[in-house]
């Protein structure tokens, strides 16, 4: 069995979340997808699903993380290269996200962060193949 990960996390608005992660270039699973939340396709493997707020709220007794104070989780994503990771730090400013950190380039692994516009972290990184 082929198993897929499926992050899910709370939006304020579910278009803007629709417009932000389609600018980074990943696609829309329009039969999981509907007024209330959104699933973007990262990989043949890798969802992440948004909800808004109150959608979210039924999923869990705990509160909503409040990004503007907290991070819940930084979710890791391997790119490429490093030209892929600049560039999908490129598109996230473009498309309304922040960065929190510089790149960081350890010679094996090269790095970069950004926040979406609900404050959800991710990490982009980039590892020379090593034998």
């Amino acid at each position: 069995m082929n198993r897929t990960i499926i992050s899910h996390f709370a939006t304020k608005d579910v278009p803007r979340t629709r417009a932000f992660y389609t600018a980074l270039g990943f696609t829309v699973n329009e039969p999981m997808s509907g007024e209330t939340h959104v699933c973007i396709v990262i990989s043949d493997t890798i969802r992440a699903m948004f909800s808004a707020e109150a959608t979210f709220a039924t999923f869990s007794p705990k509160a909503i993380c409040d990004t503007s104070k907290s991070l819940e989780v930084l979710s890791c994503l391997t790119c490429e290269s490093r030209a892929e990771v600049d560039e999908l730090i490129r598109k996230a400013l473009a498309a309304g996200g922040t960065v929190f950190e510089e790149a960081e380039d350890h010679g094996f692994m090269y790095a970069h962060s950004f926040l979406d516009p609900d404050g959800h972290g991710w990490n982009l990184f980039h590892m020379a193949e090593t034998n």
